[in-house]
């Protein structure tokens, strides 16, 4: 006797989410309770904003293009990954799309050449640990926000997103639509590139990347 063969396609398992049950509501009908993922996550895509866009009109714009892209596209959010995510996927979109509609530089690479060589680590730096605007003292918090508005964009979004925003480089790799490899690499020329402007600060970083 033949074998059935199942040719249904495979459901994808829905990701656990915190956000779920609100999204459903507001899925079902109760516009009302979308303003609850806005309070929730507004102030961190500002922040998120400020660092990538390096100013505050396009950072405001930022997040309105994108709460506004979350609405319309709402319904087609099929819960197989995080909200969250494709919230910053979005949000990232937003603003690497308000980047490319200026006029700017060829941005730079950053060559390990530049840099005293370091094994590559999956842990943060110990700078990451503190809060921007919580650093160890006014002097260390303005070098370091220089060091990273500084970075070419490519290298600066994937820094914030897992040293900052603290994603994992599974998820970094999801909203920025590149491999893990790749963030790897970015993340790892990136934190050089900070820890060389940190030096003399945390001389005794256990990651050196």
């Amino acid at each position: 006797m033949s074998r059935k063969v199942n040719t249904g396609k495979i459901k994808n398992r829905a990701v656990p989410d915190e956000d779920a049950d609100l999204i459903r509501a507001v899925n079902s009908g109760k516009i009302e309770l979308f303003h609850q993922l806005v309070a929730k996550y507004s102030r961190r895509l500002y922040n998120f904003g400020l660092r990538m866009c390096k100013d505050q009109q396009d950072a405001e714009d930022m997040i309105q293009d994108t709460f506004l892209n979350v609405f319309r596209y709402l319904k087609t959010f099929r819960f197989e990954t995080q909200f969250r995510n494709w919230l910053y996927r979005i949000a990232a979109s937003a603003c690497l799309k308000k980047k490319r509609n200026v006029k700017f530089a060829p941005q730079r690479e950053l060559a390990l050449e530049e840099f005293s060589t370091g094994v590559m680590a999956e842990e943060p730096p110990l700078w990451a640990a503190q809060p921007l605007d919580k650093v160890l003292n006014q002097e260390l918090g303005n070098t370091l926000h220089s060091a990273i508005q500084d970075l070419p964009e490519k290298y600066r979004i994937v820094l914030i997103l897992r040293d900052i925003e603290e994603f994992s480089t599974a998820e970094a790799a999801q909203i920025l639509n590149l491999s893990e490899a790749n963030i790897k690499v970015r993340l790892h020329r990136a934190r050089l590139y900070v820890r060389e402007a940190l030096k003399g600060y945390f001389e005794n970083d256990r990651t050196s990347a």
